[in-house]
């Protein structure tokens, strides 16, 4: 079946046709009254005269044709409907300060920041799902939709990559200046999660929730965000990293060197634990690289639901025919014009 990419193209045949309408319009012609018109020779056009005529139509014709190229005609050669098995994942990933930790780092020799392996690890839970439709949302002090319910996997991927810890900023006697960017915002990023599942496709809908637990700002509460996932029956896997004890974290010296100290760091599992009680969903307590892998391929397990996607596998496109005869119609045209009859259209 023919069809074509980008139909929108066809547009430009509204100035097109005024071209047309320009160039063979009829009305009355300026002239030159000779006397004795039997006097003049019998043939009196050259090939000059009839390869100026000639250039009009070709000209038409080439961009017509470069129209026709434009709108990108194209045959489906294969398209079918299968059923895949598919869930809608919400993906709300904590971007506090406290995600600046290195306690998840693979090991001593090669430290990373908790955010650094969530999105490593994330990555690849997303790369083995690729029927599903996965959005993500981040929260520190607000919550924000970075990336819609998707099935483009690579651009998901590429936006995870580009996600950063806020730093708070100061002002120029040093005072902090939007500090709540750096605070932890539990409930405005789960209720933003759960928004963006409402309408998905796949009756199977969970959001994985990866935090420290400690909920200290926001306007929604993570009790109310629970609530709502309950009631719209999202089921919500969290995934509580950290702990009590003394965490490493960067920091530089009085030499300015970068170096690594340990500081006492909070977390609550409970807050967490009971968002995933009152939405049937599970928690997931993580302390190192291996443990959150595990919970991760854990939930990978979940149940799907079946549906049905029209898959559109190749086209063969048509347009460079077009495309090729149109310039070389257009370019025989303009040399005519500009070789020939030395005078515009």
């Amino acid at each position: 079946m023919l069809s074509f990419a980008t139909p929108l193209a066809f547009l430009l045949l509204l100035p097109w046709a005024a071209a047309v309408w320009f160039l063979y319009r009829t009305g009355r012609r300026a002239g030159v009254l000779f006397a004795a018109t039997r006097r003049l020779p019998v043939r009196t056009a050259g090939w000059r005269v009839a390869a100026a005529a000639l250039v009009p139509p070709l000209f038409l014709l080439g961009t017509l044709l470069l129209i026709v190229a434009a709108a990108r005609p194209r045959t489906t050669l294969a398209r079918e409907r299968r059923s895949v098995n598919a869930i809608a994942i919400g993906m709300v990933v904590d971007v506090s300060g406290s995600m600046e930790a290195l306690d998840l780092s693979p090991s001593q020799q090669e430290w990373k920041t908790r955010l650094e392996v969530v999105k490593e690890l994330f990555a690849t839970f997303v790369g083995a799902r690729p029927d599903d439709l996965i959005g993500l949302v981040t929260f520190g002090g607000y919550a924000s939709t970075r990336a819609p319910l998707t099935a483009d996997h690579r651009a998901l991927v590429h936006v995870l990559k580009g996600v950063e810890i806020p730093r708070a900023q100061t002002d120029a006697q040093g005072r902090p200046v939007d500090q709540e960017e750096t605070l932890t915002a539990i409930g405005d990023g789960l209720a933003t999660g759960v928004a963006r599942l409402t309408d998905a496709e796949p009756a199977t809908r969970i959001v994985i929730l990866l935090s420290d637990g400690e909920s200290n700002t926001g306007i929604i509460t993570p009790d109310q965000a629970a609530d709502a996932a309950a009631k719209l029956g999202i089921r919500v896997y969290a995934i509580g990293v950290g702990s009590n004890a003394r965490t490493p974290f960067k920091t530089r010296d009085l030499f300015g060197r970068e170096t690594i100290a340990y500081a006492n760091a909070t977390f609550d599992e409970t807050q967490l634990k009971t968002i995933a009680s009152k939405t049937s969903g599970r928690y997931f307590s993580v302390r190192d690289h291996d443990g959150l892998k595990a919970a991760l391929d854990e939930i990978n397990t979940l149940e799907t639901t079946r549906i049905d996607r029209q898959v559109y596998q190749r086209f063969d496109e048509h347009f460079v025919r077009y495309l090729l005869w149109g310039a070389a119609l257009v370019a025989l045209a303009l040399t005519l014009n500009m070789t020939l009859t030395r005078r515009l259209l």
